[in-house]
């Protein structure tokens, strides 16, 4: 069989038993693009270390890569059609992960730095950037939830977000501070000057008034770049041992 099928075929037996397996499905569509348009007998386990290997130091994302490729030939296996793994034998220790808790003047850097998106084309609002990084930053929130947040989520005077079926399916409920409701209320109000007020709608638009999104690839248009950049600046600051 195809690799590129089996590994479809992997994905769609996973998401019939409840999961996600968005981020899985993009490895494995990831791996199907570095071997190449072949059978799955095919696949040379040098090639498959490389994959799993490669640029530079060993990183929490070579584990991943490993772990949702050995769930894939376990089903291969099950399935007769690979007689065997070509995953590494020996794994390495996974590399000691130790956080950075941003300070004040770090943080301040970052939320200066949202002046890049004053350009009209950019995609998104300086203080729509802004406030993602105020959010991850105060409330702890990863960048999928922030970006998943509407207005239906947000209560001001309780100071609460309610965080929708996140990770392991789960919905909890996260505390503002002061400073950061103040900061939540003034972007609404000013969303509110520019795009509808529906409850279902994001939270996070862009000037055009679409939902903003994790770019998935790079490109050179300035809009998109200075997108990237608010991303890619959001993606950092994960901290939740502080609360503004």
């Amino acid at each position: 069989m195809r690799l590129s099928a089996l590994a479809g075929q992997y994905v769609a037996y996973k998401q019939s038993m409840g999961m996600r397996f968005h981020t899985e499905a993009r490895t494995l569509q990831s791996f199907c693009r570095a071997m190449g348009d072949i059978a799955i007998a095919e696949v040379a386990a040098d090639r498959v270390q490389a994959y799993i290997a490669g640029a530079g130091p060993v990183t929490r994302f070579w584990h991943r890569k490993h772990e949702v490729l050995r769930g894939f030939y376990r089903f291969a296996m099950a399935r007769g059609y690979a007689a065997s793994s070509p995953l590494p034998k020996m794994v390495p220790q996974p590399p000691h992960f130790v956080p950075h808790i941003f300070s004040r003047e770090e943080l301040q850097r970052l939320l200066d730095a949202t002046a890049c998106c004053a350009n009209p084309r950019s995609k998104l609002q300086p203080y729509t950037c802004r406030l993602l990084i105020l959010l991850l930053y105060a409330a702890g929130l990863r960048i999928s939830e922030a970006l998943s947040l509407r207005l239906i989520d947000v209560d001001l005077t309780a100071s609460v977000l309610t965080i929708r079926e996140s990770k392991f399916y789960k919905t909890r409920l996260v505390p503002m501070g002061p400073d950061l409701t103040g900061a939540v209320g003034e972007y609404v109000a000013q969303r509110a000057k520019e795009h509808p007020t529906q409850l279902d709608g994001a939270l996070f638009l862009t000037r055009a008034g679409t939902p903003v999104a994790r770019p998935q690839r790079k490109t050179s248009s300035a809009g998109c770049v200075s997108a990237q950049a608010c991303c890619a600046m959001t993606e950092v600051v994960t901290s939740r041992d502080f609360m503004i």
